[in-house]
């Protein structure tokens, strides 16, 4: 059979998926190069999880947005799910504390989800202009993060909401600490919380498929306010001088 011979429309197809699959792959195995020094900048214009990880984590975000919906139901009620690494974290306005509890432990319930931090609100839906405010601050946030040197700008997820910048990732307590001042210093952010997946530096020069061997230390475990007392369950609060 020829190629001329295959309708246009499977032509066109197997050809999107074929560039799907070569865009996933670049994006999560070659390091973007800057300057043409990809050597020296692949640890900080990466993302540190595998391929695999990555489809885990938009897997989970799916499955728990649709858990959150199913809950809900007819109520008036907002929830926005992010994972990385099985880190998942929930943000959104929900009727009532019982309905906050029921999507924590349905979501917790979801193949491959390591930790579920809950930061549902019980009260009415957001206002639309606090919800676009805080999509600016998350654009601005981003922005700076890029700009900042020696931080991992694509292995930080950035979430905003009411004014409160989530911060979840891989890096080293130095790259974390550099990338929440970085959030800090933006116009409108009230409040960081470093979500962190704290790594050393010298996992982070390892292969993907080496780094993903060693367990990385989640910062939630990590103290909510000094390095002395940890928590288990309380991400770690960036305090903005």
């Amino acid at each position: 059979m020829f190629l001329s011979d295959i309708p246009r429309s499977l032509r066109t197809l197997t050809k999107l998926s074929v560039a799907v699959v070569a865009a996933l792959q670049l994006s999560a195995c070659a390091p973007l190069v800057i300057g043409g020094a990809a050597a020296t900048t692949a640890v900080v214009a990466t993302d540190r999880r595998t391929a695999g990880e990555q489809l885990d984590d938009k897997t989970i975000g799916i499955k728990a947005n649709a858990e959150a919906t199913q809950i809900l139901g007819d109520q008036p009620g907002r929830v926005s799910a992010s994972s990385y690494g099985g880190q998942v974290l929930l943000l959104g306005d929900v009727p009532t504390e019982a309905d906050s509890q029921k999507i924590e432990a349905a979501v917790k319930q979801i193949e491959r989800v390591t930790q579920v931090i809950n930061r549902l609100r019980v009260g009415p839906v957001t206002e639309l202009s606090v919800r676009s405010n805080d999509s600016w601050i998350t654009t601005k946030v981003t922005t700076a993060l890029i700009n900042t040197k020696d931080v991992p700008s694509r292995t930080i997820d950035v979430t905003t909401e009411r004014g409160v910048v989530y911060l979840q990732g891989r890096v080293t307590q130095d790259e974390g600490n550099r990338a929440a001042q970085a959030a800090a210093n933006v116009s409108g952010v009230n409040q960081v919380m470093k979500l962190f997946e704290y790594v050393s530096a010298e996992r982070v020069l390892l292969p993907q498929s080496q780094n993903n061997e060693a367990a990385p230390t989640p910062s939630s475990s990590a103290p909510s306010t000094t390095p002395s007392n940890p928590s288990a369950n309380e991400p770690e609060v960036f305090v903005i001088n």
